[in-house]
């Protein structure tokens, strides 16, 4: 049985591709379309491996929301996947228990990139 990744990402069509993706690696997915959701997902007991994370969403942003989840589930592992090209709010994660994250850039061109690095992140729990 492979990880299971929670997709977080307010635009439906990445949620759904992203998943649909991962799946077929043999990968389990759950999804969130807000910070708030994933938090709370993760806070009724979703135990979650790794997290895609965007960073722009509606309510509580992305860095908040790893923060908050990486408090309540710390051997998770995330993953940023984003449209912003803010470095600011990657670096004052870094200075976290986080440490730094891998970021992939929307629009994502090859998603083979991104399940070899769920992969190394879950094997490396």
């Amino acid at each position: 049985m492979g990880p299971l990744v929670l997709i977080v990402d307010d635009e439906l069509s990445i949620c759904d591709n992203l998943a649909a993706f991962l799946e077929d690696e043999g990968m389990r997915t759950e999804v969130a379309h807000s910070g708030e959701e994933a938090v709370q997902r993760v806070t009724d007991g979703l135990a979650v491996d790794v997290c895609v994370m965007d960073l722009r969403l509606p309510g509580i942003n992305g860095a908040q929301a790893i923060l908050e989840i990486h408090e309540r589930e710390p051997r998770a592992r995330f993953i940023v996947h984003t449209g912003s090209t803010s470095d600011k709010v990657l670096a004052e994660l870094a200075r976290t228990d986080v440490g730094r994250l891998p970021v992939f850039s929307k629009p994502l061109k090859d998603m083979t990139r991104i399940s070899e690095t769920v992969r190394a992140l879950w094997t490396a729990a």
